[in-house]
């Protein structure tokens, strides 16, 4: 009788594996909330055992701020991606102060209301919001003195113009779960868009002009 031959199961490294765990929270934080990621909830997600989310997060609340780091990283890069950086600053902007301010990243808003509210009692993931504002504010003060210098911006001040900028981002990402239709008077959105455009001398519609000609003609 010939045995039938066993099959392989790869055994994932102890990083893969990691990263693997870290990467359902994240992805649970951004469709369902921070509370539900607990070791139960990612090993029903990965089939596995809660033991073995437990051997790489003693501490649920470090999985919980590593999973909004991972969720935060992710979607700022996909708003100023790396590998555009040798694009227009204007571009850069417009795809980032409009993709947020139309709701084209309401997951990434909800996710950052919810880790603003839940750091309060959670000290590692306040660590992790602090750090990750702290990343998001560099690379857009970056992007602002680099369009000072190609002269596509008009500010004296680029951390001052950045700040405010995305002070009235946040302020867009308090509405995120607000389903009920709009006020009447401007659309929220529009504040992010005309700050954004007044702080940095762009006239009226520059940024959302900028995003429909980008989409009108992608760039190969």
């Amino acid at each position: 009788m010939t045995s039938r031959p066993r099959s392989q199961r790869t055994r994932k490294s102890p990083d893969q594996r990691r990263a693997e765990i870290v990467e359902a929270a994240a992805h649970i934080a951004l469709g369902e909330g921070l509370e539900l990621v607990t070791l139960r909830r990612i090993a029903e997600e990965l089939g596995v055992r809660p033991g073995l989310i437990h051997h790489y997060f003693p501490v649920a609340d470090h999985l919980v701020s590593e999973a909004f780091t991972h969720a935060t990283t992710r979607e700022r890069e996909s708003l100023l991606p790396p590998a555009e950086e040798d694009l227009p600053p204007v571009d850069r902007l417009a795809r980032f102060v409009v993709g947020l301010a139309d709701g084209d990243h309401l997951d990434l808003s909800r996710l950052w209301l919810n880790a603003r509210h839940l750091s309060r009692f959670k000290e590692s993931l306040r660590l992790a919001v602090r750090t990750q504002e702290s990343v998001t504010r560099a690379a857009l003060v970056t992007l602002v003195q680099k369009g000072v210098r190609t002269g596509e911006f008009e500010t004296d001040d680029a951390l001052k113009a950045a700040l405010y900028i995305l002070v009235a981002v946040d302020g867009l990402g308090s509405y995120a779960n607000d389903d009920s239709p709009p006020q009447d008077g401007p659309e929220i959105g529009d504040v992010a868009v005309e700050t954004a455009e007044t702080r940095l001398g762009l006239a009226p519609g520059t940024l959302r002009t900028r995003v429909r000609a980008r989409s009108a003609d992608p760039a190969p």
